[in-house]
């Protein structure tokens, strides 16, 4: 399936790595596209709840033979693809930045597909403009209400799987939406922080690190003074842990 020098390669990076797993996997299934999943792997993306190791996704075009794709390791799509949806990550057929968003939207939980609808437009893989078109294309299909919701929702000021699901959060308990990664000035005009979730009309403040900035002792007491000078220009701040 592959060669010494690039499975040497792939050993330091997992994207590639899934890369070769979907080769492998092509050999047993003519015609399929690396999708869902296995697209967002590829990129470099993360996924909230991610495949067992080696597991691969692929879509074929309705009719296919695809041969013995019910083997364990393979989970098959069926969906018409045009070329303009597909291109090739490491040398494999894949789908686009925009539709690998769009199927991941339409088939998993809403968190899951805010988690890669936000990576993607962050890190400038797809916009708006781009997934509202192939929502488009894809009018009609299972589940395409929901990918709507995601595409609307989705935002790449997001800067972590961790703010995207505190996102998803804070709209599920019916607060308000925040405006995200606000510099907050204090009374002089100086810049104190970049805050990740800023209530400006509440003048409520929240921060999706916990306690991970307090490992070392200059960078607590960094934190710390921060979060004296937020309270004392007015401000209510609310550290928050992925446990709660």
């Amino acid at each position: 399936y592959t060669t010494a020098r690039i499975a040497a390669a792939a050993a330091g990076d997992p994207a590639l790595t899934h890369a070769l797993h979907v080769a492998g996997a092509r050999c047993r299934i003519h015609g399929g596209v690396a999708s869902h999943q296995s697209a967002v792997l590829m990129r470099g993306l993360s996924l909230l709840n991610e495949p067992p190791d080696g597991t691969v996704t692929l879509t074929v075009p309705p009719g296919a033979r695809t041969g013995p794709y019910a083997r364990a390791g393979v989970i098959r799509h069926t969906a018409e693809l045009p070329d303009r949806q597909v291109m090739r990550l490491f040398g494999v057929p894949a789908t686009t930045a925009s539709r690998t968003v769009v199927d991941i939207a339409r088939t998993s939980p809403f968190m899951d597909g805010v988690v890669v609808a936000d990576q993607a437009i962050h890190k400038r893989m797809t916009s708006k403009r781009e997934l509202r078109d192939i929502l488009v294309d894809c009018a009609g299909w299972p589940g395409i209400r929901q990918a709507r919701e995601v595409v609307d929702f989705a935002s790449g000021l997001a800067e972590s799987v961790f703010e995207s699901c505190a996102r998803v959060v804070f709209r599920e308990h019916g607060l308000p939406p925040p405006r995200l990664q606000v510099k907050v000035y204090g009374e002089y005009g100086t810049e104190i922080a970049r805050v990740d979730f800023f209530w400006g009309e509440y003048r409520v403040i929240a921060e999706s690190d916990g306690m991970l900035k307090y490992k070392g002792g200059e960078t607590a007491i960094a934190e710390l003074r921060r979060d004296r000078l937020l309270r004392d220009a007015g401000y209510e701040v609310v550290h928050f842990t992925w446990q709660e």
